[in-house]
């Protein structure tokens, strides 16, 4: 990858200013002497800032053993797996998630699976994909405490055991922080081995650690030569390298002061060989800078528009693969920079540049949040999720149930759920169509929209999503996100909560056409998914958001057709006045 280009248009000078402030301050030099003072000074955030940049050297380190790396590729090889089914979630899935998009199956190499969902029928999908026997199940979490790939773990190793026995745990490996629950638990399993992470590297800085690297290795990506990229970039952003031709740092300072001038919507372009990169800088950019009341908002894979559907709050990241551009993005992003909007563009020569890319964003991240002025390093609001998750489950345990709710509207077999503050927004609404064009008045110029969908991730529903966010963007002129739950509780979910309330949002839960038990627990998927979806709503009500809960039946399909409906004759309609009145 070529370096980067940035075209900031009317914002160049002061881009330029930032650059140079950051220069005066020897702010390259003193983010390599891991100086937490760059982002905070309370003392609490900075023993969380000291203990969270390992990611600055991780590339360096990881080239000394590679060897290890490629011994495990072997070993996987050799032992006939013909899939690798990652069990994960956050930062220990979404970058496997991007090798796998980017280089689907290698010949000679196992098939790389990522589960990162509790929607009962999603977890049955994944099963459904791959022959057990002849897999490798990779239980991957920082922390080794975290719900999700926990929950994997029984069920998976349940279903290991019925097939081979004692040496159920053969067939598992953990990447996991020494000293973690998840590590104790494998060696009691007798996994077939553990490979470490790094405890002064945060899950979402952890792509060039073990829990980027070990899945690459094994599904047969050269992770020698992917590592040697990330490390040229590493020597081109080093401490003697000033702000200016420093390629992360000046990324930042662009991101960052555009946030300040109002562009925060920070919307990917990307060609398909690399389309799921922005799933990764999403999580990245969101759980990094989402706090305090600011923070950037990653747009990633929302159907492109002509320039003039773009609202005056967007910055365009444009990472272009040169062997397969499309005619049609180069022609759009074109149109966007003549049209005034300022754009970035990235070129993209070899999907193995991927690891190149991965340090260039991380300190691009870094970099724009000290000029934001919060710990990028932190996520206060991930853990408030998961904690009122827990007090439902708790209450679950005790009861057998899930607390009762009363639906602001029932529509056949659509009902939608708000808490007070926001039922007063939906007064008068007798059907779905007049609850979402109720709902959707309240989006503001500046505001986005987002879609949090409790869903499994099927080609028709996401088809029918994104329809919709093209339908609210272009009526609206307002960016718009869609994320999957749970796995975006542990990326855009920080930002949701703790950053600027701009943000309106469409919660879409289902009934559960069937269930699957979790083994070891009380509870089930299904009463996991909606648990947490159920802590989700509490977390944003408790931030005065505007958001509403749309509950489907057992047919999704048919459920989200009907909140497309709802949307296109919601936004129909005559706008409203300050008092909801047509």
């Amino acid at each position: 990858m070529n370096p980067q280009a940035c075209v900031a248009g009317a914002f160049d000078e002061a881009v330029r200013d930032a650059l140079d402030d950051l220069q005066a301050k020897d702010f390259v030099r003193r983010l390599w002497a891991k100086d937490p003072a760059l982002w905070h000074e309370a003392p609490a955030h900075q023993a969380i800032i000291r203990n969270a940049l390992g990611w600055l050297s991780v590339s360096e380190q990881q080239i000394r053993h590679v060897s290890r790396l490629q011994a495990f590729a072997e070993e996987v090889k050799t032992a006939g797996f013909a899939h690798i089914l990652l069990l994960g979630m956050g930062g220990s899935s979404l970058c496997p998630e991007v090798f796998r998009m980017t280089f689907g199956v290698i010949p000679g190499y196992p098939e790389l699976h990522v589960l990162d969902s509790t929607v009962p029928s999603q977890v049955r999908s994944f099963e459904g994909a791959v022959d057990l026997e002849h897999t490798l199940c990779v239980v991957a979490s920082k922390s080794g405490s975290t719900t999700e790939p926990l929950v994997f773990q029984q069920y998976f190793f349940e279903r290991m055991r019925r097939i081979r026995g004692d040496r159920a745990g053969e067939n598992f490996i953990a990447i996991t922080d020494p000293g973690s629950l998840l590590e104790r638990l494998a060696k009691e399993l007798r996994f077939r081995e553990i490979f470490p992470g790094l405890p002064d590297i945060g899950g979402r800085y952890s792509a060039l650690s073990n829990f980027g690297m070990v899945p690459a290795a094994a599904m047969g990506v050269n992770v020698e030569v992917l590592l040697r990229q990330a490390e040229r970039m590493r020597q081109r952003c080093d401490s003697t390298i000033s702000a200016t031709d420093n390629p992360g740092v000046r990324l930042g300072a662009v991101l960052g002061t555009l946030a300040k001038a109002g562009r925060d919507k920070v919307t990917f372009i990307t060609s398909p060989a690399v389309s799921d990169l922005g799933a990764w800088l999403e999580q990245l950019i969101a759980e990094s800078t989402g706090k305090e009341g600011i923070g950037l908002v990653p747009v990633d894979d929302e159907p492109l528009g002509e320039a003039q559907t773009y609202g005056n709050d967007r910055v365009f990241v444009y990472i272009r693969y040169s062997d397969g551009a499309v005619t049609e993005q180069d022609t759009i992003v074109d149109a966007l920079q003549s049209a005034g909007h300022p754009v970035v563009r990235i070129d993209c020569t070899s999907a193995l540049n991927l690891g190149q890319e991965f340090f260039r964003w991380e300190m691009a991240t870094a970099t724009a949040g000290s000029l934001l002025g919060i710990n990028a390093f932190d996520q206060p609001n991930v853990q408030e999720s998961k904690e009122f998750t827990k007090f439902y489950l708790e209450d679950f345990k005790k009861t057998g149930r899930l607390p009762d709710e009363s639906p602001v509207i029932t529509d056949g077999d659509v009902r939608l759920f708000a808490d007070d503050a926001n039922r007063q927004a939906l007064a008068g609404a007798s059907s779905l169509a007049h609850a979402v064009d109720a709902h959707l008045s309240r989006v503001r110029t500046g505001d986005y929209v987002a879609i949090n969908a409790y869903l499994e991730r099927t080609p028709s529903v996401h088809e029918v999503f994104q329809r919709i966010r093209t339908i609210i963007r272009d009526a609206k002129r307002v960016a718009t996100t869609l994320g999957y739950g749970p796995r975006f509780l542990h990326s855009t979910g920080q930002l949701h909560k703790g950053g600027p309330n701009s943000g309106v949002f469409l919660q879409v839960t289902a009934d559960q056409r069937t269930d699957l038990d979790i083994p070891g627990e009380p509870y089930s998927f299904g009463t996991l998914v909606a648990a947490q979806a159920l802590g989700d709503m509490k977390s944003l009500c408790t931030r005065n958001r505007r958001v509403i809960r749309i509950h489907l039946g057992c047919d999704v399909e048919a459920g989200v057709r009907r909140i497309q409906k709802a949307v296109e004759e919601a936004l129909s309609r005559p706008p409203r006045d300050d008092q909801g009145r047509s």
